[in-house]
């Protein structure tokens, strides 16, 4: 089948290359020249594991190729996905001017492909996008000229880190259609993918667009709820370890998205939750359990300095901090909304020197920071001379270190652990002063 894909950030790119891999032949487009000209000589502008080498595959097989042409892509194209950036808006809600700009460079394209039966033509809205957007679409393309063209609605579930594995092997699929035409086509498409007997479910626009939603939602609230437990265990001097346990075997709990940390970033929870509120907001609905999850997540993330601070009884001038993980999550080099940028911002305006190092996201840092802090290509650099350690991303190369190590290289034995990787009787017999989230100390 030949399908474009427009934009190619993390979505976008995932999305062209998994379907180049299953034989179809794939265009993504883009309007920046740089990224396509990054593309085409096989460099990713996105660090994803094990991305690089299916590009480089299908490029070089013929199934994939990368332009800036979106009318001739669009115009060769059975299947046409819109996966560009929705960032926050003012009012927290999505900023949709790209689809829309995408939507009508679209329906100008195929103005001149004469109308074929339902089904031949489908735009798919793979952005994450408020209720109504789908049929917002259409009505641009039918303005267009293009009544014809279907618009379908495939929300992403992919993440970062673990994007190939979630688009070959999905807990479903979910597509939202006007027409069984155009739910037809993507079963066609997807059908490589759910041979595990995993769901394709069909439903309108407005249900596909609110699962997304939801989806993320009810993920951050299990996140929000969690570091709100482990800051009262912190209080009450349980340890949220045993309690996470404790409720985590309970069948209608399980332990997915049960570890408490400094607060969730990255491109989609910070986001999506904001969207969802304001989605309600629009509709007279006030979400306060939502308001809730969002203000508890802001406060987490300054959790971890709280333990700083007080560990040197306020006065951080002079001190030096080394911060083990910059990137949102591990196996991604995405920095936005991370809590390791909120620390190192309250470390600095503390008076703090800070010493970093991350595996992937030290040149997206240092694109925000520049020269306001210390860059060490090895994890074991930052720490000479620092008063303390902050862990704040668990990369697995972090689970193990060298304890002896990090004991002679820190200037003090403290470490400030806000993933819990390390076990607390370990870091007792190493001499270390410990500090986790929700362990019994403050």
């Amino acid at each position: 089948m030949k399908v474009a894909v427009v934009g190619t950030g993390y979505v976008g790119l995932v999305t062209g290359t998994c379907l180049a891999e299953s034989g179809n032949d794939v265009v993504c487009v883009d309007n920046n020249a740089a990224k396509v000209e990054t593309l085409n000589g096989g460099k990713l502008p996105i660090y994803e594991p094990g991305l690089l080498e299916l590009v480089g595959r299908n490029r070089h097989d013929g199934r994939l190729t990368f332009t800036t042409d979106l009318a001739t892509a669009v115009r060769a194209a059975r299947l046409v996905f819109i996966a560009v950036g929705t960032p926050q808006s003012g009012d927290g809600d999505a900023d949709l001017s790209a689809v829309f700009a995408v939507a009508d460079a679209i329906g100008w394209a195929f103005r001149e492909v004469p109308p074929g039966p339902p089904g031949s033509r489908v735009v798919v809205t793979k952005s994450t996008v408020p209720v109504g957007t789908n049929a917002r679409v259409a009505e641009r393309l039918a303005a267009a000229g293009c009544p014809h063209v279907e618009v379908a609605s495939n929300p992403e579930f992919l993440k970062e880190g673990a994007a190939i594995d979630d688009f070959m092997k999905p807990d479903r699929v979910v597509v939202g259609v006007r027409r069984p035409e155009a739910a037809e086509v993507l079963r066609e498409l997807y059908a490589p993918f759910l041979r595990t007997e995993r769901p394709f479910l069909v439903m309108t626009p407005e249900s596909a667009e609110m699962t997304k939603y939801v989806a993320n939602a009810m993920l951050a609230t299990k996140i929000s709820f969690i570091n709100e437990m482990a800051n009262l265990c912190d209080r009450v001097g349980a340890d949220v370890n045993d309690v996470r346990k404790g409720i985590g075997h309970d069948q209608r709990i399980g332990f997915q998205f049960l570890f408490p940390g400094p607060g969730y970033g990255g491109s989609c929870f910070p986001k999506d939750v904001e969207a969802i509120i304001a989605v309600g907001r629009r509709h007279g609905a006030d979400l306060k359990l939502m308001r809730a999850v969002d203000e508890v997540n802001d406060a987490q993330k300054r959790v971890l300095f709280g333990k700083v601070s007080a560990h040197f009884g306020g006065d951080l001038a002079g001190k030096t901090l080394a911060v083990w993980g910059l990137a949102f999550k591990p196996r991604t080099d995405d920095i936005r909304e991370a809590p390791a940028l909120t620390l190192i911002d309250d470390l600095l305006a503390a008076g703090a020197k800070v010493r970093v190092h991350d595996p992937e996201a030290m040149e997206n840092v240092r694109a925000v920071y520049g020269d306001k802090v210390y860059y060490s290509d090895r994890p074991y650099g930052a720490l000479e001379g620092a008063d303390g350690l902050a862990v704040v991303t668990e990369w697995a190369e972090f689970r193990n270190p060298d304890y002896e190590l990090i004991r002679r290289l820190l200037a003090r034995p403290v470490i400030f652990d806000g993933r819990n990787v390390y076990d607390e009787r370990v870091m007792a017999q190493y001499g270390f002063t410990y500090y986790g989230i929700g362990r019994g100390k403050r």
